[in-house]
């Protein structure tokens, strides 16, 4: 059986709840999750100070699903987990929604916390999923995950 139990780019509201529901099973002493959140500022590409952002939307290459099913088998090979989640969002974001969630569940904490942080951090790293964030100030960017 495979430790992927949950992979999706969508563009309703992800859950939380449901994420970590797809990584529990019975031989998992850990589970570790992360949900990152749209916030109401971030720091321009070019390294300014933190500009306020009104909006926000996610695009997402064609390829981009089966780029995050190999980012997941690659940690399931590398890490001893039971079961991995992965949800992406797309389309416009309001401030404060979730933009990703991603759970891990292993035998051990520590195999927990490893594969949570590698699959949120290779996920932003290796799939093809592009922000378009726009500042208060009436400038805009691109920000690109690969």
């Amino acid at each position: 059986m495979s430790a992927i139990r949950l992979l999706d780019i969508r563009e309703t509201p992800l859950s939380v709840d449901e994420v970590v529901a797809a990584v529990q099973d019975a031989a998992a002493g850990g589970t570790a999750f992360f949900a990152g959140t749209v916030r109401d500022h971030d720091r321009a590409q070019d390294g300014a100070e933190s500009k306020a952002v009104t909006a926000l939307s996610y695009s997402a290459h064609p390829s981009a699903l089966e780029r995050l099913r190999e980012v997941m088998e690659k940690i399931a090979a590398d890490i001893p987990v039971v079961a991995l989640a992965a949800v992406h969002r797309v389309g416009d974001l309001a401030i404060g929604d979730h933009a990703v969630v991603v759970a891990a569940a292993a035998p051990h904490r520590g195999e927990a916390f490893e594969a949570c942080r590698r699959l949120i951090d290779d996920l932003k790293h290796e799939v093809p999923i592009w922000k378009h964030q726009h500042f208060a100030d009436g400038t805009s960017e691109w920000v690109g995950a690969c």
